[in-house]
């Protein structure tokens, strides 16, 4: 485990000197826009472990992605190397159709203090929910990002998490009440505290996630990747590309079903994914929003 090859993995040259915003904001953004966020491992037979050598084998070397447990392990352990306060949190996700959050702690993101301010970086939740900066820790602020407007409110030692976002054009009709959209323009992403967090707080979680049928992520396949202009996003079937701000204060969403024979081949295209093993993909409706 090296830190030049996980650099070479996301393509970042630039300084390893500085522990400054602007320098962890251009390694951040190097690996959202590299690594995937998926959980096709779940789907092709394979058992996700919170090891950090097998995740770092798995995203550095195998040019795979992971969810969160796995890209922000990754990524914090990286931040860590090049001296920054960097440490783990963890989050309870926001689920739109039970309007509610989650009983279960499965979100692990990372606190950042860079002179005297505390920023969140959390490269492990994908979709239009990614943020593409770091986010100041700062309650009722709107910190707007080319995904849409990111705000943290903050009561009683519990911070909340929403995003606006734009409009949408959907040119493909077929899709417009498509369940994978976001109906609301303002949305709950999380909540959390920032009790310390290990990795070790989430064993169980990460085999939870994997096992039951209640998970999400036994119900959908998916695996999505930030662009320079937006997202990609393969879940089951269904191959989403959104491009942020395409006319002003609209995000264009272009939505194709893909064939099973045309499944693999996007996942190289489009992720720069090669799977080992066959994945079967599977889309359970609901639970799931872009």
């Amino acid at each position: 485990m090296n830190l030049e090859e996980y650099f070479m993995r996301t393509g970042y040259k630039g300084s390893l000197e500085k522990q400054d915003l602007e320098t962890l904001t251009d390694i951040f953004q190097h690996h959202i826009r590299a690594v995937p966020f998926e959980n096709l491992s779940i789907h092709c037979g394979e058992k996700i472990t919170l090891e950090l050598e097998h995740v770092y084998n798995k995203i550095v070397r195998r040019k795979r992605g992971g969810w969160c447990m796995e890209n922000n392990q990754l990524l914090g352990w990286v931040l860590k190397c090049l001296g920054y306060d960097a440490s783990f949190l963890g989050a309870y996700v926001f689920n739109p159709h039970q309007n509610a959050y989650a009983s279960l702690m499965t979100h692990l993101l990372i606190k950042v203090v860079i002179d005297g301010k505390t920023y969140i970086v959390d490269g492990g939740f994908g979709v239009s929910y990614q943020m593409w900066q770091p986010m100041e820790l700062v309650s009722g602020k709107d910190q707007p990002q080319a995904p849409g407007v990111f705000r943290f409110t903050e009561k009683n030692a519990i911070w909340y998490l929403e995003k606006m976002r734009r409009k949408q054009y959907i040119p493909n009709q077929n899709f417009s009440n498509s369940d994978l959209l976001e109906k609301k323009e303002c949305r709950k992403v999380y909540m959390f505290s920032l009790e310390p967090r290990t990795v070790e707080d989430f064993r169980f979680q990460c085999t939870y996630l994997q096992t039951s049928p209640d998970s999400l992520f036994t119900k959908k396949s998916i695996c999505t990747l930030q662009t320079t202009d937006g997202f990609r996003a393969l879940i089951g079937w269904t191959l989403t590309e959104t491009t942020y701000n395409y006319k002003e204060n609209m995000d264009l969403v272009e939505f194709v079903t893909l064939k099973d024979e045309e499944v693999e081949k996007t996942l190289k295209e489009k992720f720069s994914i090669t799977l080992d093993r066959k994945l079967v993909p599977i889309n359970i409706k609901g639970f799931y929003t872009i």
